[in-house]
């Protein structure tokens, strides 16, 4: 080693002399002070973000709540009230004077079973005048109303009743065994009626057989009405038979809308909103045509 090499390194051990353990104990501690302040500022950085992100999750929670609550808060579906809420007696539903003029010396009617006679009921009465040997003219007639109530799952009572009509005036123009049907609109019979007649042949003779299916608001009415010649008698005239039905089943249409509190003048009923036609269709049977 040069002189010049030992001097310097001489001089470095006479500027830096050699730790005491003293020293050296609180350079250790020292460090540790330095190591955990460091750690400090990351810390509070990791602190921040887990705060932030409870914050979120608070936010979002409170949003769910809120949804929650307003879709709880929604209106239940509505549909509007039927106006008619009864039905009158349907052996009631005809004057004295109508029945002895459609089914003359006729006995009391029969009424239809029915479990609700509230939505559904009937009555029927028939009529046989004998004129010796001449034969005897028979006649059968037949009311029957349904009442349609509103749901909010199948809709208006108004719009369930005119799904019936259309369908029960469908029925009667397909009755099995009919001959020469004709359909007609009529008029000022509640707030839409049609009549539909035909001829149906029998081992007792040929029945002429008129139907009238009308509806008011959530009721249909369906009135038959057929007459015969039997035993050798003639038969009577379709023309005439259809008169007298559409003037029952106009009685008939208006002593419904009476007996719900309605005025009625033969037309449609005055109380309650109007009819809205509906798409679907409602099964029920169709009417009887005649009497075996």
């Amino acid at each position: 080693m040069s002189e010049g090499t030992m001097q310097r390194r001489a001089q470095r051990d006479v500027g830096a002399p050699p730790m005491s353990s003293s020293q050296r104990a609180r350079a250790k501690r020292l460090h540790r002070v330095l190591v955990g302040a460091a750690a400090v500022p990351a810390m509070l950085i990791v602190a921040g973000c887990s705060s932030d992100s409870g914050s979120d999750d608070g936010k979002d929670k409170a949003a769910d709540s809120s949804a929650s609550a307003s879709a709880s808060a929604s209106p239940s579906p509505t549909v509007r009230a039927a106006v008619y809420k009864d039905l009158p007696d349907a052996c009631d539903v005809l004057s004295k004077k109508t029945l002895d003029d459609l089914v003359p010396k006729a006995k009391s009617g029969k009424e239809s079973r029915s479990e609700d006679i509230s939505t559904r009921a009937g009555c029927s009465w028939d009529s046989l005048a004998n004129n010796g040997v001449d034969g005897s003219q028979f006649r059968w007639l037949s009311v029957s109303m349904l009442r349609f109530e509103s749901d909010t799952t199948r809709g208006a009572g108004d719009e369930l009743a005119k799904d019936y009509y259309d369908k029960q005036v469908k029925d009667v123009q397909a009755a099995e065994g009919a001959k020469d049907t004709k359909a007609e609109p009529v008029t000022d019979t509640g707030d839409e009626a049609t009549a539909v007649r035909y001829d149906l042949k029998k081992k007792e003779g040929t029945f002429k057989q008129q139907t009238v299916v009308a509806r008011v608001e959530n009721v249909v009415i369906t009135l038959d009405y057929n007459g015969a010649g039997l035993a050798g008698d003639k038969s009577p005239s379709a023309d005439d038979l259809m008169q007298d039905a559409k003037k029952a089943a106009k009685e008939a249409v208006k002593t419904v809308t009476e007996s719900n509190g309605g005025k009625s003048s033969g037309g449609a009923a005055e109380s309650g909103s109007p009819s809205k036609p509906a798409s679907s269709s409602a099964s029920a049977p169709a009417p009887t045509p005649a009497k075996d």
